[in-house]
Parts: C-alpha cells; sequence; structure tokens
C-alpha cells in the first residue's frame, strides 16, 4: 500500500483560509527552507568565517540529494540556475544534423523550444511538432512522430498547462530504437511524481527546483548520462578544474575538469545562500519520498476532476495525467471576473487560457477543494 502523508501544512508559512492550489506556479517556502537562507545571509556577514570547504561541500551535499530522488549518481549531476541552461547544455552536446530532426510537442514550455529551434536553425535539421491530443495523454503521438530521421526527442514528463503525462519509458525505447537522444524537462514532475532512471534512460534530465522541488529560484539541476559526459560546457569557470580547492595554486591554469557532469555547472555554482535552501528542500523530499507526495495528493485531484465535471466542466481525467497537476477546460471560455473572484476568496490557481490549471501539494486539504468549487460554481453557475 502506497504512503499517505498527515497533512504538512505546518511546515510551511500559509495563513489559514487561503487556499493555494498553484505549486506548478512556484511552491510556497518550506519554512526550513526559510531557516536555511537566514543562516546563510548571517555566515556571509562574516566572510572570515568562510572556508575553502564551503565552496565545494554543500555542492556535493546538493548532487547526492538530487541524484537520490532520481535514482541516478552524484557524479552525472551538475548545478545550474535554470532549465534553458541546462537544454543548452543538451543542445550544444547532441548534433541535429541536415535532415534530422527534433521531436517535441505543442505549446511546450519555451525553455526546451529556443534551444532547439537554434540547434535546428544553424545545421539544417528540422522540429516536429506533436499536436495536442484530442483525448488520452502525450504517447502515442509522440510515439508516432519518431522516426529514422529523428536525432533528439525532446519533451517533458508531464504537459505544463494541464499535466498530461507522457510515458518516458515508452518514449525512451522508441528513441533508442531510432537511435536518437532523449532529453526530458522534468521540471513539473520531479518531486511529484516517480520518475524510474534507469527504466528511461535519457541522455539529459533536467528540472528547476522552485515548483516541486521546493527550492529557491535560480537553482536548478541537471543529470548527464555517462556517455555524455566528457562533452563541452556552456561557460569555462575556475572551480570546475581538478584541484579548484587549491587557491594557491589556482594561477596553475589546468585544462582537465574534475570528475562526472561537474564541468557543465554554472559559474559560483557555490551560491552561499540558494545552496544551503537547496539541501533542505531535497532533504524534506526524501523524508516524504516522491510516490508518497503523489499519493497524497492524488485524492485531492480526484476530487477537483469529480467536483469540476459536476459542474459541467471539462477536466483532464485520472488515466491520461499524473496525479499532483490538472487542467479544467471551461466550454464557455473564461469569464471575465473570474479571477477576480478567486482572488477574492483566497483561492490560488493559474488560468490559462480557457483552462484552469490546479496544481496542489501536500500543505492542501479537501477544504481548500471544496472552496474551490464553490468559487468555480457561483462565477460560472
Amino acid at each position: 500500500m502506497r504512503r499517505v502523508l498527515p497533512s504538512q501544512r505546518d511546515l510551511f508559512d500559509i495563513p489559514d483560509g487561503l487556499a493555494y492550489l498553484n505549486c506548478a506556479y512556484m511552491s510556497p517556502q518550506l519554512n526550513a527552507v526559510r531557516e536555511a537562507a537566514r543562516r546563510a545571509v548571517d555566515l556571509q556577514s562574516h566572510p572570515w568565517e568562510v572556508g575553502v570547504d564551503d565552496f565545494f561541500a554543500p555542492s556535493e551535499r546538493l548532487r547526492e540529494l538530487f541524484a537520490s530522488l532520481i535514482g541516478g549518481d552524484s557524479d552525472g549531476v551538475a548545478l545550474i540556475p535554470a532549465v534553458s541552461y541546462g537544454v543548452g547544455i543538451a543542445a550544444a552536446n547532441l548534433p541535429v544534423g541536415a535532415g534530422r530532426t527534433v521531436v517535441m510537442v505543442a505549446e511546450q514550455f519555451p525553455s526546451n523550444v529556443y534551444p532547439w529551434r537554434e540547434s535546428v536553425q544553424q545545421s539544417g535539421g528540422d522540429l516536429v511538432v506533436v499536436p495536442k491530443p484530442e483525448q488520452g495523454d502525450w504517447t502515442a503521438p509522440v510515439l508516432a512522430a519518431i522516426d529514422r530521421r529523428t536525432a533528439v526527442v525532446a519533451v517533458p514528463q508531464v504537459h505544463w498547462t494541464d499535466g498530461r503525462r507522457l510515458d518516458l519509458e515508452a518514449v525512451g525505447r522508441a528513441a533508442r530504437g531510432a537511435g536518437a537522444a532523449l532529453v526530458v524537462d522534468a521540471t513539473q514532475s520531479l518531486g511529484a511524481a516517480p520518475f524510474n532512471l534507469a527504466a528511461i534512460r535519457p541522455d539529459f534530465v533536467v528540472a528547476t527546483g522552485y515548483k516541486w522541488l521546493l527550492g529557491p529560484y535560480s537553482l536548478g539541476y541537471l543529470w548527464v548520462a555517462p556517455e555524455h559526459r566528457l562533452g563541452n560546457p556552456l561557460e569555462f569557470n575556475w572551480i570546475t578544474r581538478k584541484d579548484a580547492e587549491d587557491f594557491a595554486g589556482l594561477v596553475d591554469y589546468r585544462d582537465t575538469y574534475q570528475d562526472g557532469a561537474r564541468r557543465f555547472d554554472v559559474g559560483e555554482r557555490s551560491n552561499f545562500t540558494l545552496t544551503p535552501m537547496g539541501i533542505a528542500a531535497l532533504e524534506q523530499l526524501a523524508a516524504w519520498t516522491p510516490d508518497a507526495v503523489a499519493a497524497t495528493i492524488e485524492p485531492l485531484t480526484g476530487r477537483i476532476e469529480e467536483g469540476s465535471r459536476d459542474l459541467g466542466l471539462d477536466p483532464v481525467p485520472a488515466a491520461s495525467r499524473e496525479s499532483h497537476l490538472m487542467g479544467v477546460r471551461l466550454p464557455r471560455g473564461t469569464p471575465g471576473g473570474l479571477a477576480d473572484a478567486l482572488a477574492a476568496a483566497d483561492v490560488h490557481v493559474s488560468i490559462r487560457g480557457d483552462s484552469v490549471r490546479i496544481s496542489p501539494h501536500v500543505y492542501n486539504t479537501v477544504e481548500d477543494v471544496d472552496r474551490l468549487l464553490e468559487v468555480l460554481a457561483a462565477t460560472l453557475g
């Protein structure tokens, strides 16, 4: 039986009566993450207390935690500032070639689109954009788009607008069968949905840290498969070089890098504020586990699906999405007063076109869901 967590609301600073159902936009900070930030700022007020080890040990702890979360190795983890940075590394090391294609899904988040647009323009390749399915998830249409011309499949685990899933294990098998690489933007899934790295076998996995990973803005993660770890980084900084811990010897310039994917780390990756925040967030996720987070959220999105359908709305069904993120389409369009009505009731979601994107977490309650449905009923009725 899957473990279901009791309410975790007391670990966050969320006022009573406020229904924050918008983790896909930005996670509230855990109290522990906020306290880590305060301690970090205090430390930087005394720079004479910052030692050489502070540049390296916390980054390695962050690597270990992220690797454990996805079932990978810490040598494969690079610390990055944004998804676009990680996808840029993937694009720089996965040449497309003339006449080859990059397969992606329609309305994909732009950070996993723009680097590939640039890549195919420079190489003479093409983008293959898979249209949104009328029914079901994205798996079948993506599989149908992969062929002998495919060089890269660049997709999310779930679509950021409505939570529709991709079976990444099936997509990974198809990509390998075509001789193509698989690049996964897992920003809207890691931390809230299980991710089986060994079964998916991606070439690159990238995720930003401020949504389902509960960390700070401008801290992200990149996992790189072993066959790509000798590739070219986007920048050439000192801390990724071998023996960088020897500050006195930094003027003895070295061409060799530290082991694994560390060559891909962003400059100033030791960020003395963001790194401790990321550690506190990933330690909490390790205690919960993504499977338990998913099992805890699932009844809430199930209640939203049932209640919104009773209102005559069109929710993405559970069979086509992950449990933590869902879109509810408004068949008659979005009424002008909906956003104001939700805000006035202290109910926080995202509105995307003619849909409401709802993304609860372990701090949410049945009462939060019922308030959302009440506002929708009053506004749309």
